[in-house]
């Protein structure tokens, strides 16, 4: 009766770098993607969903074309978002990151995130393996509530882009961190997504 989550964060983003909030994968986040698809080719998953975003659905298409078994589905809980504002504690270095961002869309992100959270990190009264198709705020809330960190730790954590990150969630134990930003199925050209290019 253990469930697994699988979170994975989109495929690079066609013209990301120019501003655009949303489009399709580039040809490197197509690549990225398929080499995922062989690196979760032996799992048995029980539930798929996406973020329903032009990138998140894009990656959960060409994940199902190689892993013919899944059955994606889009959900809400998975679009990007802002999952929590400034509050006490939070490093004055992470402040200029809220300018333009408003109170609703952190109210928005907080509500869905509570969601997310109640709806796919819970215990399960079978063995689940869920795929969640994502974005990196996303993710670093599981992983921050995982950890039972502070609110606005989920800054500052980040996952590259078709990268992996598991949970582990038995009963009566609190969920376990297995892995986060697992990229040892991509080469270092095709590791793309984080602040700082890693040589490695």
């Amino acid at each position: 009766m253990t469930h697994y989550l699988y979170l994975v964060r989109h495929g690079e983003q066609q013209d990301a770098e120019h501003g655009m909030e949303d489009g399709p994968l580039s040809p490197r986040g197509i690549r990225q993607v398929r080499m995922l698809a062989d690196r979760l080719g032996g799992v048995p998953f029980t539930g798929t969903y996406h973020s329903p975003l032009t990138r998140g659905e894009q990656t959960a298409r060409v994940l199902a074309e190689r892993l013919p078994a899944i059955e994606p589905e889009p959900s809400n809980l998975l679009f990007d978002c802002i999952p929590s504002g400034p509050e006490p504690g939070t490093p004055k270095s992470f402040e200029p990151f809220f300018h333009g961002v408003s109170e609703a869309q952190i109210e928005a992100g907080r509500a869905q995130m509570d969601d997310a959270v109640a709806e796919f990190l819970a215990p399960s009264r079978a063995d689940r393996h869920d795929l969640l198709i994502t974005h990196n705020f996303v993710i670093a809330w599981f992983v921050r509530e995982v950890m039972d960190a502070p609110t606005w730790r989920w800054l500052g954590l980040n996952a590259a882009n078709a990268s992996l990150t598991v949970i582990r969630h038995r009963p009566a134990k609190k969920p376990e961190l297995l892995v986060f930003n697992d990229l040892g199925h991509l080469p270092a050209e095709l590791r793309t997504g984080l602040p700082e290019i890693l040589p490695f």
